[in-house]
């Protein structure tokens, strides 16, 4: 007899446990979400601002003053001033909006050093923000890479491209193109054949396309 209530205490004891640790459970999950700890390196999401559809364009809402573009410590250059013009929202400090700008000149230094063709690839795709005005006002020896940028577009679909040659700044096989006129009838397609090691992908966008269309080309430039 000492036996058996003795196993059923322990099985008591048991269910108990279990129930006060769901119990618990429960409590947590029917709060808020919680936010990351302190020592993650996850952003909170409120904290996290929506990403602009066009990362140069400026604040639309109230900015700084130039009168009020000064640092905490020390001074702007002439050049940093002109970038921060009309860039700074009222509340924020004028160094973090500098440091946006001068870590995208970084950004386009260290991948042009690297390969050409890949920061000017990185700056047509988007994928330094803000690295149009940076370049402009912060480092303007990428200029070049910014000129090369200007003058193409990213892989998808491009309404009324300039007629003429175009490279593909990537040599990855499943790179396809087609150009299509007003109509809807193909013009010209590619490539036909997959690209031999290190030779470039073109296309050959005739006069009169409405729209050329590719994937998996990354961005194009003028070959």
């Amino acid at each position: 007899m000492y036996r058996r209530s003795a196993a059923a205490a322990v099985l008591l004891t048991a269910a108990l446990t279990l129930t006060a640790c769901s119990s618990g459970g429960d409590k947590a999950d029917s709060g808020a979400k919680a936010k990351p700890p302190a020592s993650s390196a996850a952003p909170d999401p409120a904290d996290t601002p929506a990403p602009s559809a066009d990362p140069d364009a400026k604040p639309t809402g109230p900015v700084l003053p130039d009168a009020k573009l000064t640092p905490k410590t020390g001074s702007f250059t002439a050049q940093e001033k002109n970038y921060l013009s009309g860039r700074v929202p009222e509340k924020k400090d004028p160094a973090a909006v500098l440091q946006s700008g001068q870590e995208a000149c970084q950004r386009v230094e260290r991948t042009a050093k690297r390969d050409k063709d890949a920061a000017t690839g990185a700056v047509i795709a988007g994928e330094i923000p803000g690295a149009k005005d940076a370049i402009t006002f912060l480092c303007p020896e990428q200029k070049p890479i910014l000129a090369a940028a200007e003058k193409g577009f990213r892989e998808g679909a491009r309404p009324s491209p300039a007629a003429g040659t175009y490279r593909a700044l990537t040599q990855a096989p499943n790179c396809t193109w087609e150009a299509r006129g007003k109509d809807g009838a193909a013009l010209a397609s590619g490539p036909q054949t997959p690209p031999k090691a290190g030779e470039p992908i073109t296309a050959q966008i005739p006069a009169g396309t409405a729209e050329f269309t590719s994937t998996g080309c990354y961005a194009w430039v003028p070959a």
